[in-house]
């Protein structure tokens, strides 16, 4: 419970730090997209990218925590699946779940609210539903 805390006020840090520092909302997929444009104004959307798999990198190796290296028990297609309808989620939810579920309901926002509870309502049915039918799929 204490690494959630402390996890959960580094987003939340991380968060305010961008959009003071620079005006720009933490939502990855935005940054993701940013990355990815031509233009002058990639450089922080990468930095940011770049600092957010050095940083967990640093976390596991601090904390003495092996990532997962066994994906013999991986379903790839399933995988596959899981990201492509999280990629299709978010862009019919205009964003993530870090730019709507931390930046978006900081400021209050209805439709981060809405995209939110969709978010926590969905995943939650997803788990019952994984947790019913056991390793069937």
């Amino acid at each position: 419970m204490v690494n959630a805390l402390i996890g959960g006020s580094l987003i939340g840090l991380a968060a305010v730090l961008l959009f003071a520092g620079i005006g720009r909302i933490a939502g990855i997929s935005g940054i993701s997209a940013t990355v990815f444009k031509r233009s002058t104004d990639q450089r922080w959307a990468l930095a940011f990218l770049i600092g957010l798999m050095v940083s967990g990198i640093l976390v596991g190796w601090l904390l003495d925590k092996q990532p997962l290296r066994d994906l013999s028990a991986v379903n790839v297609p399933i995988l596959l699946l899981g990201g492509l309808l999280v990629g299709v989620g978010t862009r019919l939810g205009s964003g993530c779940t870090s730019g709507h579920g931390v930046c978006g309901l900081a400021r209050r926002s209805p439709r981060s609210l809405v995209a939110t509870l969709t978010f926590l309502s969905v995943g939650m049915a997803c788990a019952t539903a994984l947790a019913y039918l056991g390793n069937q799929l």
